[in-house]
């Protein structure tokens, strides 16, 4: 590699001739006649190559923007919200400021070490979500475990929209009990109507199948015409969005701690006011979870129940002999029988009445779900 300060030393410093000194180094006698030149205007230094990289850029992103992005950032971490570069780009956009692209708001606040980059996650795209269509369709409802601000624990109590992910109930006991959700559903109807469903987990607040009984919780429902569903045991996904819902409510707490229930129901009133009516839902297109549940019709209660479900299921045998088919919150497997491996067959689902029946039409078997069993067999009576 031949070095800018040679090929100058040779025409400088030794006295050959440009061409001459371009033809021993190989090089072009422009590019000599360049060197030259930088040097005798600045000297040693000018033959250090110089970045092409342009001084300015009009598309840059302007100090001012800068400081406005990163004084969102902190207002929003302050008040215990989420401060993600989408939801920083929603909030600016609303204010009228017109920020850069979400991708330029997140480079930013990586650059400025706000954000630590992570292990590339499972693609959002590979998961099954499920969601009701409209308000009032479905409720889930949780208790999750918080302190005061003095450690002392307490427990919180909520109903929230599946569909708009509204929170409909929050609310501070020091041990939620069987009544206290019975209370709480009653209240929460009165205010918003009694939906057509209400999903939760197996807690003894809820159901009392444990016990093999019936709890107040159900009796309420079954007297309102209203379909309970539970999650599968240690199986959280189920009541994701309540979950959720959870992760947030905590963020806010630990930001606005409280010393009483007085004042910690004081608290929720605040966040609920805010997650409901200010923050933006990225599960609903960024609009507010009040604005999701106001803008479309509510399900009456009796929906799910009056009338039955009719669906209709296009899957392929799996190499065990058996399909999948959600029931009530949980997947139920199917058992079509090992001759069947691999073929595709149609599933006719009337409520709890699955019919089985081969892409070419000839009937499999029948099978009648049991709410609480997880593997169904098949019955071929009537198969041809």
């Amino acid at each position: 590699m031949v070095l800018p300060q040679m090929v100058v030393d040779s025409v400088v410093l030794e006295g050959r001739s440009i061409r001459v000194t371009a033809q021993r180094y190989g090089v072009s006698k422009s590019w000599v006649q360049e060197l030259v030149t930088r040097y005798r205007a600045g000297g040693a230094e000018a033959l250090v190559p110089q970045s092409k990289r342009p001084k300015t850029n009009p598309r840059s992103m302007s100090p001012v923007m800068e400081e406005r992005i990163i004084a969102m950032r902190k207002q929003l971490e302050d008040y215990g919200d989420d401060a993600g570069a989408e939801t920083i780009h929603w909030h600016l956009t609303e204010a009228g400021f017109g920020p850069p692209s979400v991708a330029s708001v997140y480079r930013l606040l990586k650059r400025r070490g706000f954000i630590t980059p992570e292990p590339r996650k499972r693609p959002r795209a590979s998961y099954i979500r499920f969601e009701a269509s409209l308000p009032n369709e479905c409720w889930q409802s949780d208790m999750t475990h918080w302190h005061f601000s003095d450690g002392t624990q307490i427990e919180i109590l909520t109903f929230i929209d599946d569909y708009s992910r509204r929170v409909l109930a929050c609310e501070v006991f020091w041990t939620v009990k069987g009544n206290d959700v019975r209370r709480v559903f009653a209240r929460t109807c009165e205010l918003y109507d009694v939906p057509a469903s209400v999903l939760s987990d197996n807690g003894a607040i809820y159901n009392a199948r444990s016990r093999h009984g019936r709890a107040g919780f159900e009796s309420d429902l079954l007297e309102r015409r209203v379909l309970y569903k539970h999650s599968t045991p240690y199986h959280p996904q189920t009541c994701g969005k309540v979950e959720r819902w959870h992760r947030t409510l905590k963020k806010f707490l630990a930001k606005h701690p409280a010393a009483n229930a007085v004042e910690m129901q004081a608290v929720l009133f605040e966040v609920v006011r805010y997650y409901n009516e200010v923050r933006p839902h990225r599960a609903r297109n960024r609009q507010t979870p009040l604005h999701a549940y106001e803008g479309r019709d509510k399900m009456p209660a009796g929906t799910l129940i009056d009338q039955p479900h009719h669906r209709i299921r296009f899957d392929v045998v799996d190499v065990r002999g058996h399909v999948t088919l959600r029931y009530l919150g949980r997947l139920r497997h199917l058992n079509v029988g090992w001759p069947y491996r691999g073929q595709p067959i149609r599933l006719y689902v009337v409520d709890e009445h699955v019919t089985i029946v081969t892409e070419d039409g000839v009937l499999v078997g029948e099978i009648v779900l049991n709410p609480d069993k997880d593997y169904h067999p098949i019955d071929r009576t009537n198969a041809s």
